[in-house]
């Protein structure tokens, strides 16, 4: 065999290492995501509505989500595509929170804006110039050639 056919080879069974990898990793965070559905457990959809899971029916596939209260619809299992987990990260956990820290932050900027940052007199502004530049003397016109 030629070495460009033992190239070729080795790159298709490099790519089929990675594609069964892949899929392997993909099936073991589906099997873990479908033990975290349990009756009661936040979650995400597919098409970005965020509920309450209230049932899930295997036989009919149905699940059932509470978006609010006493607002139950019915959807997919599969178009759950995320469990939503306790974020203990020291995040804001309302708006009202979150506005207060962006509140504080902005007195903090603002105070920091109102410190003297003034240029010194003797400094010059930007743009100016310190001293006059010494004026270049006049060029001379070049002599005129008379024809003789």
């Amino acid at each position: 065999m030629d070495p460009l056919t033992i190239g070729m080879f080795a790159l298709l069974a490099v790519l089929v290492f990675v594609t069964w990898r892949n899929s392997r990793k993909r099936k073991a965070a589906a099997e873990e995501q479908k033990a975290q559905l349990q009756p009661g457990v936040e979650v995400m959809t597919s098409f970005g509505v965020y509920g309450t899971l209230k049932a899930i029916d295997t036989v009919a596939n149905e699940a059932q989500l509470e978006i609010a209260k006493n607002v139950v619809i019915k959807i997919h299992p599969g178009a759950i595509t995320k469990v939503i987990t306790e974020d203990n990260s020291g995040g804001p956990k309302s708006v009202e929170e979150a506005m207060a820290i962006a509140t504080a932050e902005q007195e903090a900027r603002e105070a920091e804006l109102n410190v003297d940052h003034a240029i010194p007199a003797g400094d010059p502004q930007f743009g100016e110039r310190i001293e006059t530049p010494a004026k270049k003397p006049a060029r001379k016109a070049p002599a005129k050639k008379t024809a003789e």
